[in-house]
């Protein structure tokens, strides 16, 4: 029904081995030939702030961890730091993703299945919310309730799927101050919504979502469990004929439970993200053993989220492999 990808997590060797190390919350112990702590945050804190794909995206903050807190993290420039609020745009998506799992106990109906991974057909939403909408009144506007059953079953990136099922599953009257507090009380997490876009109208701050990245780690979520969940091809072409529309189009990402699989043959490490069109770049590594957010919001346009990522993921790789990128 779905167009899955393998039934596998590609993991490449410097991940296994940082599996094995464990959550890095110490020095690695002599003659596992791994790297020490000390070299693993040298090598991020110099990735972060001379690597070209990270100095071109500066300023920002950003920050690494483990299930029990923040590793390294810093300010590149200036303007942010972990506790500074801006908008996350797509960033959201996660956070919908978790409260599907959580209120579904972790068990998803193919209904939630067709909209968490951006299948059910509603992929006409081209607006986002009125600051006094609720998610219905939103959803009812300016044709953003098209279903189109030609696009059911097909990923389009879009707001509408997540929009039309949160109409359905009692979050209709919501506006963005009951957003907020469905999403405080099911999921832990400080947010704030100016309206109520579900797909991308979370204002938060690095430490709040960090937060809900150690929650992952730490299995105190349903979504933990599943992370990559049925992944579908995104990338519109020969390699995905069922894929029409994705903000992801120079490589070949997977998307799940409300978030991406970075499943790239070519420079892909399995890390589950959700990269905001304003920059903002949480993830978790493919082990599931270590999270890290790079924070900032640039509304200029030019794919942001998906420049955040090319320096996020240099950032998780040299403090995996202790090597700077």
């Amino acid at each position: 029904m779905y167009a899955i990808t393998k039934g596998f997590t590609w993991m490449p060797v410097t991940a296994l081995m940082a599996a094995c190390g464990g959550g890095g919350g110490g020095d690695t112990p002599p003659g596992t030939g791994q790297p020490d702590q000390a070299t693993r945050i040298a090598a991020a804190e110099q990735t972060a702030t001379t690597n070209a794909n990270c100095t071109a995206v500066s300023p920002f903050y950003y920050e690494l961890g483990d299930k029990n807190g923040a590793i390294v993290s810093g300010s590149v420039g200036t303007g942010y730091s972990a506790t500074t609020q801006m908008n996350i745009a797509s960033a959201s998506k996660w956070l919908f993703g978790a409260y599907v799992a959580e209120v579904r106990n972790g068990v998803l109906s193919q209904d939630d299945t067709r909209a968490t991974h951006m299948l059910s057909g509603y992929a006409s939403m081209g607006s986002g919310c009125l600051p006094n909408a609720t998610v219905e009144s939103c959803f009812q506007m300016l044709g953003n309730d098209t279903y189109t059953a030609a696009k059911l079953d097909r990923y389009n990136y879009d707001s509408g799927h997540f929009q039309r099922w949160g109409v359905d599953n009692g979050m209709a009257a919501m506006d963005g101050d009951g957003v907020a507090s469905a999403y405080r009380t099911t999921l832990g997490v400080e947010t704030s919504f100016n309206g109520p876009l579900l797909a991308g109208g979370a204002i938060t701050s690095a430490s709040n979502y960090a937060v809900f990245l150690r929650k992952i780690l730490n299995n105190q979520l349903e979504i933990a469990g599943l992370l990559g969940d049925q992944p579908v091809c995104t990338q519109p072409g020969l390699s995905c004929p069922t894929a029409d529309r994705s903000p992801i189009t120079a490589e070949a990402w997977s998307y799940s439970v409300g978030h991406w699989v970075e499943t790239d043959p070519v420079v892909g490490d399995g890390a589950f993200s959700s990269a905001g069109a304003f920059g903002f770049y949480p993830w978790v590594d493919s082990t599931k053993t270590w999270y890290g957010i790079l924070a900032r919001e640039d509304m200029s346009g030019n794919n942001q989220g998906y420049a955040s990522a090319q320096c996020g993921r240099l950032i998780r790789k040299a403090y995996m492999t202790g090597t700077a990128q």
